[in-house]
Order: structure tokens, then C-alpha cells, then sequence
């Protein structure tokens, strides 16, 4: 595995923060699920970092919280919280991460909106699966708990990353914080 620079490490560790940051934007729903703006930050940072630096920016979170660092949702942190009843929308965040960055990587708007479309799929998905062995693997349950009332903000978020992403990451191109592929 070739070693990462320094400045890109860097740039992992604040979209990590930033992950944090967003996951304690949460609206306390009654079925366990919170909403977070975790699934903004997470394919945000695929965008600006790309795939592979998003996806570690995604997987060091997931690290922390997992190693008992208060990083989710409420300031909660540790195994129990990844391997809980939302740890399958936790566990698919790098892939969410990977599928915006290439997306973004394609440098065209569709292809970048599938990108976040795709990830965002696989995290309710993953979400979703995860959830229904909780509740005795009831999928219909389980749609109607995780996937359906996400749904309008699943779109808000994906139009703001892929709109703000995108201006942001030529922003800091430009300004020789982030190198340009």
C-alpha cells in the first residue's frame, strides 16, 4: 500500500471532523433512526477528497466511534453503536464516500449525481438490512422505518453535496489547497 502524504492525512482528518461535526445534527425520530446530516458530510467528502481519501475520511470515523470516540450521532461512540440497530447506515459509509468521489472523479454532473444517488442507495439499503435483523427480519418494516421518511431529505442532500461539493472542491483547487486530478 503506498503511504499517503502528510497534507492528504491532514485533509482525511478534517473531513473526519467534519463527519463528527455533522452527525451531531440529529432530529430524534420515534423508530431509533436518527436523522443525521452524516449523509451529507460522508459523500461531501468523497466529493472534495475523492474516492479513495473520502473513503478513509468515512472509515476513520467509523474507527473512532467504534474504539469508544463520542463521533456518532448524540456524542454516542463504541462497538455497541456500530454493531447496533443503525450500525448498517455506519458500516456503508466509506462505500457511500467511494461512490460519490468516483462519481465526482468522472468530472461530469450526471455521473457525479449517480455517483451520489448510488451511495445513498447502499446506505439505506445496508441500513435497512442491517435494521430488519433487529425487528425479526420484517423488509417491509424495516422500508418503512429506515428508507421511506428519509427520503425527501436524502434528495435535499444530494442536490446540496453535489452542488456545494463541487463548488468548494474548485474553490480550494484554486487556492492550491487541494491538487486538481
Amino acid at each position: 500500500m503506498d503511504k499517503l502524504p502528510v497534507r492528504d492525512l491532514c485533509h482525511i482528518a478534517i473531513f473526519t471532523t467534519i463527519i463528527t461535526l455533522m452527525a451531531q445534527i440529529s432530529i430524534p425520530i420515534p423508530c431509533g433512526i436518527p436523522m443525521t446530516m452524516q449523509t451529507f458530510a460522508v459523500p461531501f467528502a468523497g466529493i472534495i477528497l475523492g474516492a479513495k481519501k473520502g473513503a478513509l475520511s468515512a472509515l476513520a470515523y467509523i474507527l473512532l466511534g467504534a474504539i469508544g470516540v463520542p463521533v456518532f450521532a448524540n456524542f454516542t461512540g463504541g462497538i455497541g453503536i456500530v454493531f447496533g440497530i443503525t450500525g448498517g447506515f455506519i458500516l456503508s459509509f466509506p462505500i457511500m464516500a467511494l461512490a460519490a468521489g468516483i462519481g465526482e472523479d468522472k468530472n461530469n454532473k450526471i455521473w457525479l449525481i449517480a455517483g451520489l444517488i448510488i451511495g445513498a442507495i447502499i446506505n439505506y439499503l445496508c441500513g435497512m438490512l442491517w435494521f430488519s435483523l433487529f425487528i425479526n427480519g420484517n423488509l417491509k418494516t424495516a422500508f418503512m422505518v429506515c428508507i421511506l421518511p428519509f427520503i425527501p431529505t436524502a434528495v435535499i442532500k444530494i442536490i446540496l453535496a453535489a452542488v456545494l461539493g463541487k463548488q468548494i472542491k474548485n474553490v480550494l483547487v484554486k487556492g492550491k489547497i487541494l491538487e486538481k486530478k
